[in-house]
């Protein structure tokens, strides 16, 4: 992994940088200056973190809370999030904070952005079989950010050379470029999070963007873009149609050469099965090539933990109730309450 690291440095030694992506994690007493990730933190804007740790409390709530007490505990932060644009608040001695991360991706001097390394987890066997990634493991599953962890020459190099990255330039707004200088003081140290991977798009000359959200596993990333191009992009063109059967894609159209469409299908299918069987992290059809990128993630960090969300973040929307209405008994109420369930 050390070679890796280091050949990746000479050969991608420019870095592109994307914008800030949200989750949350946890504190309990006993976790220490530890920290825990419980909402992953791939969500595009601050408000889809607090959602999911909306929906976090309230299962808890149904399903774990062990007394009346608890669950009103649980239940109280969860109207809190329906009403408030909460970044921070403690539940039963736990801490909830929602977390900030920057997210770029290494690039050569062509701009090219760099693919998965040797060294990546793959699976021993790649599976491709429909269902197969609700069995892959999530972003973040699990993951503990501890700033006392060990690292290894080249993991302190990097933080180190990362701890001055910030907003610059006139593109950017005056108060993005102010927050951007003032976590420098308030949060001067980071944390790289482990890799994850997406696909990438690009057309001719044009730009990279992103063709998918952010995987836990290269294999995942590549099992998406065969899906997109076996089954959603020929149904988005209308060489499949929407209500077709859902085993139905690019491959089972030209092996039964039931389309008149199955010529332009047989570019998919045809890409699908590269893809699958040289496990690419690049492949072209109609003059977009779609490739497989290594996605990095800093979170800064000040005295007390992770960055939250700077004043500059937009939210795409407000916070809202999320789910049906939940009684300190645990019993879900579908209907709307009557005014006797009202009245104080």
């Amino acid at each position: 992994m050390e070679a890796d690291a280091a050949d990746a440095a000479v050969s991608h030694s420019d870095l592109v940088v994307r914008g800030p992506l949200f989750g949350v994690a946890a504190q309990s007493e006993d976790d220490g200056p530890r920290w825990r990730v419980v909402v992953e933190v791939t969500n595009g804007c601050p408000q889809q973190a607090r959602d999911g740790l909306n929906s976090l409390l309230w299962f808890r709530a149904k399903d774990d809370a062990k007394s009346p007490a608890e669950r009103r505990a649980l239940l109280a932060a969860v109207a809190r999030l329906e009403k408030e644009y909460v970044d921070e608040l403690t539940v039963l001695d736990t801490r909830y904070r929602v977390v900030r991360a920057e997210e770029y991706a290494a690039a050569d001097a062509y701009g090219d952005l760099e693919t998965p390394r040797p060294t990546d987890p793959e699976p021993l066997t790649p599976d491709w079989s429909p269902g197969s990634g609700a069995l892959s493991p999530r972003v973040d599953d699990g993951l503990v950010l501890d700033p006392d962890a060990p690292l290894s020459p080249l993991q302190a190099a990097e933080r180190l050379s990362l701890r001055s990255l910030a907003y610059t330039g006139a593109r950017f707004p005056d108060a993005v470029l102010h927050d951007s200088a003032r976590a420098l003081e308030s949060h001067p140290d980071v944390m790289l999070m482990p890799a994850a991977f997406l696909i990438v798009e690009r057309s001719g000359a044009e730009p990279w963007t992103p063709g998918s959200g952010l995987q836990a596993t290269a294999h995942d990333a590549r099992r998406t873009l065969a899906f997109s191009l076996s089954w959603w992009e020929p149904r988005q063109r209308g060489l499949i149609p929407f209500d077709a059967e859902p085993d139905v894609d690019a491959r089972t159209v030209v092996a039964e050469n039931t389309s008149p469409a199955a010529v332009e299908l047989a570019v998919f299918a045809e890409a699908t099965e590269r893809l699958r069987a040289g496990n690419l992290n690049q492949v072209e059809v109609h003059g977009t090539v779609s490739r497989i990128a290594r996605a990095r993630r800093l979170l800064r960090w000040g005295h007390d933990g992770p960055e939250g969300p700077r004043p500059s973040d937009i939210n795409t929307h407000g916070p809202q109730a999320l789910h049906p209405r939940l009684d300190e008994h645990g019993t879900v109420h579908f209907e709307e309450p009557t005014e006797d369930e009202t009245a104080p």
